[in-house]
């Protein structure tokens, strides 16, 4: 079982393109920021999901390296706008 948020598995962020992977890119970063604040200060009650996050943000960032190396291909407008 892969560790992860559902709807960011890299099939999922292979679909979208390079403005709606920045946008998950900054809510994950912000989640992470707000689990790590909880967790300093004691509130925190899942500890996995750190975690999950640290993941979502690297498969972000792999699916963005990616498209800049040529490996992968950002989805056309056509497809995206279906």
């Amino acid at each position: 079982m892969a560790i992860g948020s559902k709807g960011l598995t890299p099939s999922d962020l292979d679909a979208m393109d390079n403005e709606r992977l920045a946008e998950e890119l900054s809510k994950a970063k912000a989640e992470l920021f707000n689990l790590r604040f909880a967790s300093a200060t004691g509130q925190l009650e899942d500890h996995g999901r750190l975690k999950a996050v640290r993941r979502d943000i690297a498969r972000i960032y792999t699916i963005v390296r990616e498209r800049e190396l040529g490996i992968r291909t950002a989805p056309s407008s056509q497809e995206s706008k279906k």
